[in-house]
């Protein structure tokens, strides 16, 4: 043993009754948030040894499925598991036998013949997730299912947040442009508020859903809040012929987050990928103010945290009953 703290990756965890879940925020209380918070950051420590590698999950193996183009978010998981010792099985749409007619309930059931521990899943329908759940004895990790749930992206904007500024509690965060179309903007909104932070969404009136979180259509009400978090249009979850913005080039003169619209010492963050230039310009982009790398960092060490707590503690037993073809 070094002299650096024990982290939980010090520790081979015992193996627990299968049935945990992290479907959606849902699942999850503010002791569960503030228990996998603590432990990310315990992990993040760990990172900062010279053998990155714990043991932790050693003879586990974690099977990422990924039906939607990701980079952020499957390299994290990927590299999660590796830190953490655990074999890896990746699964694309491309090149399986998806692309042959096979249901996501098969494809769900070939992989559990292997005995997976955990099946991290991102796809573009609605409800894949509590599929595979109820497919399989596998824990089950939601990466992102159309444009309802992104849960580890809320914990890690979480985390993010927390070492940017200090604080959760009391927190004002403006998320600006598409949350219609966001799974992302959905579920920070749900993890937000179970931490005690303000939420106003900004943007165009067809982007905002009601009953959300309070929304304004004035770009100027971003300079009241602490963290200003930018989305960019989701073309790919909008309806062919929808037409929610006259064009980006509109879009890009009312709405996006120009150091002009900002004010001295707001921090500020976007998921990915950027589109420099829309929503975002390139000099807030890449200013000190912006905290987007860190959440790349933090998607690491959450991720970490997440795999070692479905497997010992974990989060609250969640309904499997939606269907999926």
């Amino acid at each position: 043993m070094t002299d650096l703290h024990v982290v939980p990756g010090d520790l081979l965890p015992p193996r627990t009754p299968k049935g945990r879940h992290l479907l959606s925020v849902a699942d999850l209380d503010r002791d569960d948030i503030e228990r996998l918070l603590a432990t990310a950051q315990s992990f993040a420590l760990s990172q900062a040894r010279d053998t990155k590698k714990l043991p932790t999950l050693r003879g586990r193996l974690i099977v990422n499925m990924f039906y939607e183009s990701s980079t952020r978010t499957s390299a994290s998981f990927e590299l999660a598991a590796k830190r953490l010792s655990a074999d890896t099985l990746s699964v694309k749409a491309s090149g399986s036998s998806v692309e042959k007619g096979e249901s996501l309930r098969d494809t769900a059931l070939t992989l559990a013949a292997y005995e997976p521990d955990v099946i991290v899943i991102r796809h573009p329908q609605i409800g894949a997730p509590q599929l595979v759940a109820s497919a399989t004895n596998a824990h089950v990790v939601n990466a992102g299912d159309g444009k309802h749930q992104h849960p580890t992206q809320a914990l890690l904007d979480l985390f993010t947040i927390r070492n940017g500024v200090g604080r959760l509690e009391g927190v004002h965060v403006a998320i600006v442009g598409d949350v219609l179309h966001s799974r992302v903007a959905r579920s920070l909104i749900q993890a937000l508020r179970l931490v005690g932070a303000h939420v106003t969404m900004v943007g165009p009136p067809p982007l905002l859903p009601a009953g959300l979180a309070p929304a304004s259509h004035d770009i100027a009400a971003i300079r009241d809040a602490d963290v200003v978090y930018v989305l960019r249009m989701q073309r790919e979850r909008m309806e062919e012929g929808a037409n929610f913005v006259p064009s980006l080039r509109e879009y890009t003169a009312r709405w996006a987050v120009t150091p002009d619209r900002l004010r001295p010492g707001q921090k500020v963050m976007h998921p990915g990928p950027m589109n420099r230039g829309v929503e975002i310009d390139p000099r807030v982009a890449d200013s000190p103010a912006a905290l987007v790398v860190d959440q790349v960092r933090a998607g690491l060490v959450v991720r970490m945290a997440v795999l070692y707590d479905i497997l010992t503690t974990g989060p609250v037993l969640v309904e499997t009953s939606l269907e999926v073809a």
